[in-house]
């Protein structure tokens, strides 16, 4: 079975990093027996400036892979298909 990496950009105390998180978790538990593996990784924007400069207007940040999936607001829809076809 595949592993995908999948990381969340954000910060503590932001209610929309806070919703991804919970659809990215809710997205993870009803894949399918066969899907790849995610390993979530959680970056705080506080603790590295250089994600800082990159994405504090955009937060919360998704990436897949190492690439820009979404940000803001994540579809549990085009989450669930971008982790099937992530590998």
């Amino acid at each position: 079975m595949s592993t995908v990496s999948l990381t969340l950009i954000g910060k503590p105390g932001c209610h929309l990093c806070d919703d991804a998180r919970d659809v990215i978790h809710s997205v993870i538990a009803e894949l399918p027996d066969g899907a790849p593996t995610v390993a979530v990784d959680e970056r705080d924007i506080l603790q590295e400036p250089e994600l800082h400069d990159k994405y504090v207007e955009e937060i919360p940040v998704v990436l897949i892979a190492g690439r820009v999936h979404t940000y803001w607001r994540v579809d549990p829809g085009r989450l669930r298909t971008a982790l099937l076809e992530a590998v």
